[in-house]
């Protein structure tokens, strides 16, 4: 595996120069928008809020819209070409599209024309520190290629001063994404998630189809458990997730009258098999799915160090935090910007019996709510994708440059 990560990075020099012809041989198309979500394996997050948006903007109509996904075959996307993610294709269109809208980090290869614009959405509100803003022990590496952290964060670096903007969802994050990737100040948008637009504006109709589609039985309490994944658990294929969470026993504390989704983290690449103990109890959701649909059919949320806690905080339901492996989590991997004993708009737990038990009887104190909301979802107010189109149809009614530099 070492001997893989050395060629691997020994390559980028060669990728660079290679990306940096083919950008002098493709002129940018102006009307070419191109889309990419957690590196092409979904139709998902900010991206796809921006992309149907944009679908219904007139600003937008006589663009040509283009999604990257790992498995184009697999989906059909209304209105919009569809291409391979790493195909030659896919490179080509980085070098024709006038915008990128992306929401991961991006790799340290890719050139950006002066006449293209890059719009980063990120793709969440950080609890664990990010960046620049590790506290970083030693020797301590990062990611699976092993990356120094003086290393790690170059590839920040890099990636940030290619953007032209990049999406602030609340007051918190505009104050730590500068410092943490790195960016200029002048660069953040604060806007709000367009993903979660849909969270203020879901009919009641949207709720009982998400519901039938994930075959849910009416009239039964919905459990969300979303855990995150662990820095330094993985394997060559990819991160993996070492399940903390008896199933079996949730279903007997928590009665036939309740169904748990459980959806891991995008990264976790371990599947976990179907116990036929738990049918009817316990639904399996891809990790690439859209989660924001499973928020608006979940009347609690069981999660960790993830951050998908503040976004479904803007429902303000209840979130249970399940920190069975707290004390290793935040003294040896990243730390948090935040107080977790005083600031988390929910209780921790380290037990899991604890857990169910407040589950079960429903006991949650949601008295952290209104200063939780005012700092980390100031800017939810079902308009956010909005403010983004009209900061990119600015920016595309002013130009950017000649169209074949």
């Amino acid at each position: 595996m070492k001997l893989l990560r050395v060629l691997k990075k020994s390559l980028v020099p060669l990728f660079a120069f290679l990306y940096r012809i083919l950008c002098r041989l493709v002129p940018v198309d102006r009307h070419m928008i191109l889309f990419l979500a957690f590196h092409g394996r979904s139709c998902s997050d900010n991206p796809r809020a921006i992309y149907e948006a944009m679908q219904k903007d007139p600003q937008f109509s006589g663009y040509r819209f283009v999604w990257v996904l790992r498995s184009p075959e697999q989906e059909t996307i209304p209105g919009a070409s569809v291409i391979r993610y790493l195909s030659l294709s896919y490179f080509f269109h980085l070098a024709r599209a006038k915008v990128w809208i992306f929401n991961c980090k991006m790799p340290v290869y890719l050139y950006k024309k002066k006449n293209q614009i890059y719009l980063q959405t990120w793709h969440g509100t950080p609890l664990k520190k990010l960046g620049h803003d590790i506290d970083a022990a030693p020797g301590q590496t990062f990611y699976r290629s092993g990356l120094s952290y003086e290393q790690m964060c170059a590839t920040y670096d890099t990636d940030s001063a290619r953007y032209d903007a990049m999406i602030s969802p609340n007051a918190f994050c505009t104050e730590v994404f500068p410092h943490a990737f790195g960016i200029q100040p002048e660069k953040l948008i604060e806007t709000g998630y367009p993903r979660n637009d849909f969270l203020s504006s879901c009919t009641e109709e949207d709720v009982q189809r998400i519901r039938r589609e994930l075959g849910i039985p009416a009239g039964k309490k919905v459990i969300l458990y979303a855990p995150t994944w662990r820095d330094d658990s993985w394997q060559a294929s990819g991160y993996t997730f070492d399940l903390k969470a008896d199933f079996r026993k949730w279903k007997e504390k928590l009665g036939p009258d309740t169904v748990v989704l459980f959806k891991p983290h995008y990264l976790i690449v371990n599947r976990f098999r179907d116990d036929p103990d738990l049918k009817d109890f316990l639904i399996s959701v891809p990790a690439d799915s859209d989660i924001r649909e499973l928020y608006v059919v979940s009347d609690a949320l069981v999660t960790d160090y993830s951050s998908v806690f503040f976004d479904y905080g803007i429902l303000r339901r209840p979130v249970y935090f399940y920190m069975y492996d707290l004390e290793s989590y935040a003294g040896d991997l990243r730390g948090f910007y935040m107080d977790i004993e005083t600031e988390l708009p929910g209780k921790i737990y380290r037990q899991e019996e604890s857990l169910l038990e407040d589950l079960a009887a429903g006991e949650f104190d949601d008295s952290r709510y209104p200063v939780f909301t005012k700092r980390y979802n100031n800017r939810e107010d079902g308009h956010a994708a909005a403010r983004v189109l009209d900061w990119l149809a600015g920016r595309l009614n002013a130009g950017t440059g000649p169209e074949d530099s």
